[in-house]
């Protein structure tokens, strides 16, 4: 399908139009590059058969590179305003409406019941701000997601892609694994969006595994936000609260087959498992 993408000049037209000013507040640097929406589109790997889910399309920028794979995309825009204008961009762009799907809502209240269909993509240019809690709230209402590639800033990248005792693992990281693999693919550089942001971004890809079924998956959180909240303290001291006392923790600790006198950064998603099964 031959789909005609946005170029810059192409942005500014729309925003002028709309009156739209990107704010912070929403996260909003639109990407005015064909080049960069092709690179996403090719490392996301989806096509005719995907179901994608797109969080923030703004002008539709990446909307029309998905589409124009012959993907069905159901794209959730918080603004209404942009929510609006999409359908209309994507037909004068060449797109096929019958594949477009635009729910106005935020995707941090996004249910499977709201969605005619069940994706099996996410695919999307998030607001720096609520990253994480979109991808972990999308990958817990929406089992039929396999696959991800998302665009983030660099430091929430190297997060969402750490492993066990690197500087940049925590909560994020530990939250992600549970639901399968993170890793970062690629950098963005700044000179892509419009405005130009602060920071640099990158892509993250990720695939669904297989989680513990036989430990419920808030109580492997409650015991992970836990342990990183005093992350420069022993498990011992760190989980004392959430075990009821350290020599509770101690015992909880020892029950998993984890030294007391470990941190968090340490532990592995297996690792929290045993734990919160431990206390049971």
């Amino acid at each position: 399908m031959t789909v005609a993408l946005l170029g810059p000049a192409d942005i500014r037209r729309l925003a002028d139009e709309l009156g739209v000013r990107p704010t912070k507040k929403l996260g909003q640097n639109f990407v005015h590059d064909p080049n960069t929406v092709r690179r996403i589109v090719q490392l996301s790997g989806v096509g005719g058969d995907d179901v994608v889910l797109e969080v923030g399309p703004g002008l539709g920028s990446l909307t029309l590179g998905l589409l124009a794979t012959g993907a069905s995309v159901h794209a959730v825009e918080v603004d209404p305003l942009l929510a609006g204008r999409l359908p209309e961009t994507v037909a004068e762009r060449g797109g096929d409406l019958g594949r477009l799907h635009v729910l106005a809502a935020d995707a941090l209240r996004l249910s499977a019941r709201d969605l005619t269909e069940a994706p099996n993509a996410l695919v999307a240019n998030l607001p720096y701000n609520v990253a994480v809690p979109v991808v972990l709230h999308l990958l817990a209402e929406l089992p039929s997601l396999r696959t991800a590639l998302v665009m983030v800033q660099t430091e929430v990248a190297d997060r969402m892609a750490a492993g066990p005792g690197s500087r940049s693992y925590g909560v994020p990281s530990v939250k992600l694994a549970w639901y399968g693999r993170a890793r970062k693919v690629a950098a963005v550089p700044r000179a892509v969006f419009w405005p130009v942001p602060n920071v640099d971004s990158a892509l993250v890809a990720f695939e669904r595994g297989e989680s513990p079924a036989d430990v419920p998956v808030q109580d492997v959180f409650a015991v992970v936000d836990a342990a990183f909240a005093q992350r420069r303290k022993t498990l011992r001291a760190a989980l004392a609260t959430w075990a009821g006392s350290a020599p509770r923790a101690e015992e909880l600790l020892r029950a998993a087959g984890i030294d007391p006198a470990t941190r968090g950064e340490q532990l592995t998603v297996s690792d929290f498992t045993r734990l919160a099964a431990a206390r049971r």
